[in-house]
């Protein structure tokens, strides 16, 4: 998209035409042409990935280029956040590293929309001092933003119609009037169910527009994607179904409608998805449509908090040692490391380098570590998630015999197909493997349905099997928090808190069946599935004995009143940390301490800040809470307030669904809230222990 623009700047300018030798230089470039951009580019455009395993290890290849190198223009960069900027800004600072080997010193351009914090987060990005121009004159047409919340079907008021059901109807009807529409979708299965729902009404009702919508998401193979985003582009496709593979980064032309199924967990998503239609001077309509869950409903109570709320701050930890190690093997294997390498990577660089020289992967001489493997060690380093493992999804024949979808085998008497009988399809990261591609799961893919025949764990690959069934699968996770150290804990008011370090384990324990165009579960299956674990940060909250006693007294359970805060905590935080909600997760146990405990936790391994933002503020997050539970009109606690009371909500659940077990209680949560806060310091955390004389010291727990 990009080059499309150089190209036609170069069209008007034969000034800019004379100079400008251009292309993109990614994966999908051919060898050849690679070679001649490197060679002989002046202007090129790739993306973070290409940067960190194309170009800076064959730096040498590139000495001309990087020798000359003025300027890095990194557009976007509010979605350089969390893990993924966390890398990005440890491949800039390798990038930088390298240029000055070069003798360049190249100036940075960094552009964003919708950031709070546009200067500092630069600053954290890059490694260095920027200077913010902040006057936006970029055109602006009128936009229509309608709230929509889908009714309730119960008397009780507790249960609303599917949120999918009514994204689908109003993109049906967006894409009936041949009003070109995007819609945006939290999860994969969301984006697939809601693509199925709108194509199954055009094929009835307008069979000539069926297929001139698709769905988009990632595991889609490169050449799918391409021309998803071409026909798109060019107007051929009037409705496409997505996740946020297209909030941005792709130019998809002018749009008439978009529609957001579910808060996307920061402002600055939703107005960036809002954002794909109407760009220039053109009117546009968005529609948000509501989850019957906390935030969705507490914005439809509030829809001056949309209009109001500036952009979140964005987060990243380029020191998180998880993920610097990496790049530091990826650094020494570029050049050698020298002793300066804090003023390049930070402080607890220095004490990793010793750790890669004591392990072998580096060798210390005369003052420099040196790469001592035969290994590429950019290939072990992803950047856009923590688990590095792909497992292949390959379509087989049907086969109603052994092993067939419908007695799916998970032991070694599988046989896989000869390779003329198999199709690859897509392809999924390992920890989500485990909870889209169990024995029996309906994936769904472009619109089509497929049971999972087999799960080949040792070999990665899933095998699936078309089939046309009436209902798709969502997994349901348990899980366990282990804690094993503390970093900071003490009083606070009524209560103790706490941050420190944490193991947790997870599995897919079963899945359930949903019926299509509902949210009726008609079945369930068991699972025997591995467990996963990680190393993590978590915060804590014990409230007083004394309350949990008067909980009970009242007739509360203290528990559920904790899984209720919990609920709260994963939907508020997230508003201050700029993460997902699935970023981070939460449990209530009492084994840990010895009494009920709320433990949250940042989902990733070494943690990255998320959850430390809730301890930092406690009271703010807190007060939060309690205004979203008191704002809601229900009276006994609702999916809108407290939530439901699954513990771990997997990273690719339809968010229509809940659990099937009681919601937790509205009251005895305020009760906590309320007690906590009424006896809350003014101070920090920080301030709070150190004046009570327990500031910081790491314990054993």
């Amino acid at each position: 998209d990009q080059l499309r623009g150089l190209r036609r700047i170069a069209e008007l300018s034969p000034g800019v035409a004379d100079v400008l030798r251009t292309g993109t230089y990614d994966g999908d470039t051919p060898s050849a042409t690679r070679r001649k951009i490197r060679d002989q580019g002046n202007v090129i455009l790739s993306n973070p990935d290409m940067l960190h395993s194309g170009i800076l290890p064959y730096h040498a290849k590139w000495s001309r280029f990087l020798q000359n190198l003025q300027f890095v223009v990194i557009d976007e960069i509010h979605a350089y956040r969390g893990i993924f900027g966390s890398n990005v800004a440890n491949v800039i600072r390798r990038l930088r590293r390298v240029c000055r080997h070069y003798g360049a010193d190249p100036q940075f351009v960094l552009c964003s929309a919708t950031i709070a914090n546009p200067r500092d987060f630069a600053q954290t990005l890059i490694g260095d001092e920027v200077e913010l121009v902040d006057d936006d004159g970029s055109p602006r047409g009128a936009k229509s933003f309608v709230l929509w919340n889908a009714p309730f079907i119960d008397t009780g008021k507790m249960e609303r119609r599917s949120s999918n059901v009514e994204a689908h109807v109003l993109m049906t009807e967006l894409v009936k009037e041949r009003v070109q529409t995007i819609c945006f979708s939290r999860a994969r299965v969301t984006a697939e169910l809601i693509h199925r729902y709108v194509q199954e009404v055009l094929t009835r009702e307008k069979p000539e527009l069926a297929n001139r919508v698709r769905p988009y998401r990632g595991g889609y193979l490169p050449k799918e994607r391409r021309a998803i985003e071409k026909a798109l582009f060019s107007g051929d496709l009037l409705g496409v179904s997505s996740t946020n593979a297209l909030e941005l980064g792709i130019d998809i032309g002018t749009l008439d409608a978009s529609i957001v199924v579910g808060f996307p967990s920061t402002i600055a998503s939703l107005w960036q998805q809002a954002g794909r239609a109407g760009r220039g001077r053109e009117e546009s309509m968005t529609f948000f449509v509501a989850y019957n869950d906390p935030i969705d409903q507490y914005l439809v109570r509030h829809p001056e908090y949309l209009f109001a709320q500036s952009p979140e701050s964005a987060v990243i930890d380029p020191e998180n040692p998880y993920i610097l190690s990496g790049h530091l093997q990826c650094a020494a294997f570029e050049l050698p490391l020298e002793e300066q390498v804090p003023e390049h990577f930070g402080e607890v660089a220095e004490d990793l380098v010793r750790l890669l020289d004591d392990s072998g992967r580096t060798r210390h001489v005369d003052g420099r570590s040196y790469w001592a493997n035969t290994d590429f060690p950019a290939r072990d380093v992803s950047l856009r998630h923590m688990s590095d493992d792909t497992y292949s999804i390959i379509e087989v024949p049907p086969d109603t015999g052994r092993g067939s979808a419908f007695r799916p085998k998970a032991g070694p008497e599988f046989a896989a197909p000869a390779e003329h009988d198999a199709k690859l399809i897509g392809n999924v990261d390992s920890i989500s493997a485990l909870e889209l591609l169990y024995p029996e799961a309906v994936y769904l893919h472009d619109g089509e349905t497929f049971v999972v025949r087999h799960l080949d764990l040792e070999g990665k690959t899933a095998y699936v099997e078309r089939r046309e069934v009436d209902y798709y699968t969502n997994p349901v996770v348990e899980q366990h928090v282990v804690l094993q150290s503390t970093r900071e804990a003490g009083p606070w008011g009524i209560a103790q808190i706490g941050y420190g370090d944490a193991t947790v384990t997870w599995f897919t324990a079963f899945f359930k069946k949903i019926q299509f165009f509902s949210v009726d579960s008609i079945g369930y299956g068991n699972l025997d599935l591995p467990h996963q674990q990680i190393d993590t940060t978590t915060f804590w909250i014990t409230p007083p004995k004394e309350l949990r006693a008067a909980l009970r007294k009242a007739g509360k359970n203290p528990v559920e009143g904790l899984a209720g805060v919990r609920n709260l905590l994963i939907s508020v935080i997230p508003l201050y940390a700029m993460c997902d909600r699935a970023d981070i997760g939460g449990t209530v146990d009492s084994k840990n301490l010895g009494a009920s405990t709320l433990f949250l936790y940042d989902r990733f391994p070494g943690g990255l800040g998320f959850v430390e933002h809730g301890f930092r503020r406690t009271a703010e997050v807190l007060g939060a809470c309690l205004e979203l539970l008191e704002t809601c009109p229900c009276d006994d606690g609702c999916p809108s307030c407290v939530g439901l009371p699954v513990l771990r909500a997997p990273q690719h659940q339809d968010p229509d669904q809940g659990g099937a077990w009681p919601i937790p209680d509205k009251e005895a949560a305020r009760w906590i809230l309320s007690a906590l806060l009424a006896a809350a310091p003014a101070a920090a955390p920080a301030a709070v222990f150190e004046s009570a004389g327990v500031s910081g010291t790491e314990v054993e727990a």
